[in-house]
């Protein structure tokens, strides 16, 4: 399997696993054309709660390690789950509260990349 395709199952699996858990305003960002970007693609979601962001992060990871067998190579914020990053080095997956994804405007850092949006 080559590595497009590699991304696209896991890109796919992933937002899967946040519509499981009813994370919300899902968005792909495409990064692979951008110069000195740090991953080919960014998955942003938004959970209502820290329980809720707790579950989307944990979902994502237990669907990816059981129908994909790969596992983030790092994961940061799970100990106050306002902002977990998981990073699968190709995709990597930011779920926020959202009052922090609304106060860090993440989505502005990237304007320039091919941007989609998963309807609810």
């Amino acid at each position: 399997m080559n590595k497009l395709t590699e991304k696209q199952l896991l890109t796919d699996k992933i937002v899967e696993a946040i519509q499981d858990t009813k994370g919300e305003e899902i968005m792909i960002f495409d990064l692979s054309n951008i110069e000195n970007s740090v991953a080919q693609t960014f998955v942003i979601c938004t959970g209502n709660s820290n329980t809720q962001v707790s579950a989307i992060a944990g979902n994502i990871q237990k669907k990816v390690r059981n129908d994909l067998q790969d596992r983030p190579w790092h994961v940061e914020g799970a100990e106050n789950n306002l902002w977990v990053l998981l990073d699968y080095v190709s995709v990597v997956v930011h779920v926020f509260q959202r009052e922090t994804r609304a106060y860090y405007e993440i989505e502005e850092l990237w304007g320039d990349a091919k941007i989609t949006k998963i309807e609810d």
